[in-house]
């Protein structure tokens, strides 16, 4: 995170000091200034976090007066970057502050403004937060706006999962309450607002896979070219857990199948390292048959329990009496977001949802540690 952390460094801060001083005749901007000598030590958000505090301090107090500053900035074409998300976290702190009804709403409209110069998804959790009925009466509007940044802060700002962002328990408490938002979107020109409406999507499977199923079997009956590709990718971890509405809805139904356990190049992987399998399957049924076919590695944790990852391996159409030969290879390297640790793993095979064959190999590090469970014994 050492280079995203300098998204927000000393010279974005001089020039968010020079551009608001700009925009507020007779401003002082002395906080803000002080904060370039601060940054070092500091993760992105809490630079974010360091220079609205700063803003917080240095503007005039009320929210309208606060919003009067960041609207005349736009006029200057280098009030873009990353410099905005402090300035769109101020207003949803000065909006929630106020004792005036209209600023919530209107800071919202300051949102929808400042996204094209960079996303406002993260400021607006605040608001959705403190009331979301209010936020998603306004921002449901946002979908039919002109600018395509808007239509995608729409879905992005609301979903549940927002990576970086706070969570709105609310939003998963209640996940048809953002649907109204991706039913209008599913279909948008853009391939960034779709993409926002997958992973959105995707989210709230988490909570309500079969609202979510229901509402991307809505979609498909009413599609254009683009809604096959954003149904697979809003439904991609409920097929990898197999959920018999999304496999029937992206036309994989239960088939006779017969998948051989996998062959192994080895029986014990040395970190790092790769492991290489390879299976058959045989459609033994009267009818053609779609398969999806996954793979499922079960990890060995620190304290010698597994823990289950699933993963892509293909798609494939037999007829009846065919068969198919599928292969991989599968990589065992640390990784910031997979820490190995040696001991015995499972391998399992998954078509159309189905487990089969569970293979166990072994997993050593580069000295030979092993842990409970080595397949060849101490």
């Amino acid at each position: 995170m050492g280079v995203m952390n300098e998204l927000i460094n000393p010279r974005v801060v001089r020039s968010l000091e020079r551009i608001l001083a700009a925009a507020t005749p007779g401003g002082n901007f002395a906080e803000l200034a002080g904060t370039s000598g601060q940054l070092e030590e500091l993760s992105l958000r809490e630079r974010t976090d360091l220079l609205s505090r700063a803003l917080l301090a240095d503007l005039p107090g009320t929210y309208a007066a606060a919003a009067a500053t960041f609207r005349r900035a736009l006029d200057d074409p280098d009030f873009t970057g990353w410099m905005i998300w402090p300035v769109t976290e101020t207003a949803a702190t000065l909006a929630l502050a106020s004792e005036v009804p209209h600023d919530f709403e209107d800071c919202l409209t300051l949102l929808a403004e400042l996204t094209p110069r960079l996303t406002g998804e993260f400021a607006i959790r605040q608001l959705l937060a403190a009331d979301l009925d209010r936020a998603l009466a306004v921002i449901q509007g946002w979908t039919s706006h002109p600018d395509w940044h808007v239509r995608r802060l729409a879905s992005e700002g609301t979903r549940a999962y927002l990576p970086w962002a706070i969570r709105v328990p609310e939003i998963t408490d209640r996940p048809a309450a953002t649907l109204p938002i991706l039913d209008a979107l599913y279909r948008d020109p853009v391939a960034d607002v779709r993409r926002s409406v997958a992973n959105h999507l995707n989210d709230l499977a988490r909570h309500a896979p079969d609202e979510v199923v229901a509402t991307a079997a809505r979609w498909m009956a009413a599609p254009d070219e683009n809604t096959p590709r954003v149904v697979r990718h809003g439904l991609r971890t409920l097929l990898k857990k197999a959920h018999p509405g999304a496999l029937e809805l992206l036309g994989f139904p239960p088939a006779s199948l017969a998948v051989t356990p996998p062959r192994l190049d080895r029986n014990v992987v040395e970190l790092p390292g790769e492991l290489a399998f390879d299976f058959e399957v045989s459609n033994i049924g009267p009818a053609e048959a779609r398969l999806a076919v996954d793979y499922v590695v079960h990890y060995a944790k620190a304290n010698g329990a597994l823990a289950e990852k699933v993963f892509k391996l293909g798609t494939s159409v037999l007829g009846p009496g065919e068969s198919r030969k599928f292969a991989k290879r599968h990589a065992f390297r640390q990784m910031t977001t997979r820490r190995h640790h040696p001991g015995a793993h499972l391998l399992e095979l998954q078509v159309n949802g189905v487990r089969y064959a569970p293979t166990e190999f072994l997993v050593r590090t580069g000295t030979g540690e092993t842990l409970r469970g080595d397949l060849t014994g101490p």
